[in-house]
């Protein structure tokens, strides 16, 4: 067990051993958090959590909400798998009674927890990563009761953005080996779409279950067709797994990568110098002060992990959401919460950013009873009426074992793409 990982359960045991009348006397707001911090999802789970915590602490530090009241996190390890994080919801809103749960990170964590849990109880629901368009599907059938909220972009505009990228490097022939999950399946629908209209070929499309021991066989279906190379989309400890298997029977070394792929452990794994023609995509950022802040305060906070790690900058963003929402609500009853995210991260008002100081600011606005939006670590965001946003994509590839920027598509530029594709 990294130490990492046994900071997290030392932290969530602790607050769940303390007794209710304990954290009422001290005023304590907790919020339950949900991530794999273990599984084929553990990388991401184990970043996310240490960035709700350090979301936490500069609240705390700049006053907390509610009339100081402290902000804590209920830390639970969903292993990556849809009904340990069902369980572990469940016992976060039945027993501990927390009005907001942040997690999954996941769509195939999420999704159960939000259908099974949150939107039944009205509890709100922030996911960092699940990308599912099904996500959107759902708030627009109107079964997420207005109470769910992510902060990374939809894979409707991920696998257009994929498709686009493939081209561009001149990839028009690909085989696919995709995750067989929510997320996996309509990524590799959305990319398919795109991917043919763009002029592109895919030569075979396997999908794979998670936690084998050997990807030989899936490996061996999509050699057929003789590909220029695959387009793995997978979680950074399968994914290995099967690069690895490619490889070995001869596969191009030519990979297309969605974007929990760019993991440091993914190219250790793999080995760096068979990934010198991967390319991928992942939710860009904007910029802001809350960028800077994060980026210089993250690795320390964390005891090492890089403040580029899958997830990080995006669980950092939905904690300080749900906290300033807590503040700004004026109490933490879900629907309070639920009404005053889409407010503090407007436009109006004063832009306040992550850190002490600018929580201070937008601590002191609500107190005056004067407007503030919140410009994170993503960039400045908005929610639309099914919680989700919209916002760049970074382009990127794998050089000297790291994962280097080489481009980005505004979301002015997926919008027009889809929009022409759809002709």
């Amino acid at each position: 067990m990294t130490k990492t990982m046994t900071t997290l359960f030392a932290g969530a045991a602790l607050l769940a051993a303390m007794p209710a009348d304990a954290q009422a006397k001290d005023c304590t707001i907790t919020i339950g958090v949900v991530m794999g911090l273990t599984g084929p999802a553990g990388q991401y789970g184990q970043a996310g959590a240490k960035s709700v915590e350090m979301a936490f602490r500069d609240i705390n530090e700049a006053g907390g909400v509610d009339g100081g009241c402290k902000l804590a996190a209920d830390i639970r390890d969903s292993q990556t798998q849809g009904t340990v994080a069902v369980d572990q919801a469940t016992q976060l809103v039945n027993v501990k009674k927390v009005p907001a749960i942040i997690g999954g990170i996941i769509s195939s964590v999420t999704i159960p927890i939000l259908t099974s849990v949150t939107a039944p109880a009205g509890v709100v629901q922030i996911s960092p990563a699940a990308s599912s368009p099904t996500l959107t599907d759902l708030a627009r059938q109107g079964k997420t009761n207005g109470i769910f909220f992510r902060t990374i972009t939809s894979d409707a505009l991920q696998g257009t953005v994929a498709a686009k990228y493939a081209i561009d490097q001149g990839l028009k022939k690909l085989a696919v080996i995709h995750v067989n999950n929510d997320f996996g399946v309509n990524m590799v629908k959305e990319f398919a779409a795109a991917y043919k209209a763009l002029g592109g070929t895919i030569t075979s499309v396997t999908p794979y279950n998670q936690n084998q021991s050997s990807y030989a066989s899936e490996a061996t279906v999509a050699m057929k067709g003789g590909p220029q190379g695959l387009y793995l989309v997978s979680y950074p400890v399968d994914g290995a797994t099967i690069a690895r298997a490619w490889l070995s029977q001869g596969g191009q070394q030519v990979f297309l990568l969605n974007d929990g792929m760019n993991s440091e452990g993914f190219i250790k794994a793999v080995g760096a110098k068979y990934l010198v023609h991967a390319y991928g995509t992942s939710s860009g950022t904007n910029p802001t002060a809350s960028t800077k802040y994060f980026n210089a305060n993250y690795e320390k906070f964390s005891d090492g992990i890089s403040p580029d790690a899958p997830a990080a900058d995006r669980s950092y963003d939905a904690a300080a959401i749900v906290g300033l929402a807590i503040a700004r609500a004026g109490d933490a009853k879900p629907a309070d919460i639920a009404k005053a995210i889409p407010e503090v991260v407007g436009t109006a008002g004063e832009a306040v950013h992550a850190g002490k100081e600018g929580f201070s600011k937008a601590l002191k606005a609500i107190s005056e009873g004067k407007p503030f939006h919140y410009e994170g670590v993503i960039g400045p965001v908005s929610f639309d009426k099914y919680g989700d946003i919209t916002g760049p994509f970074r382009l990127w590839r794998i050089k000297d074992g790291k994962v280097v920027t080489v481009g980005e598509m505004s979301a002015g530029d997926v919008s027009a793409l889809k929009a022409k594709l759809a002709k």
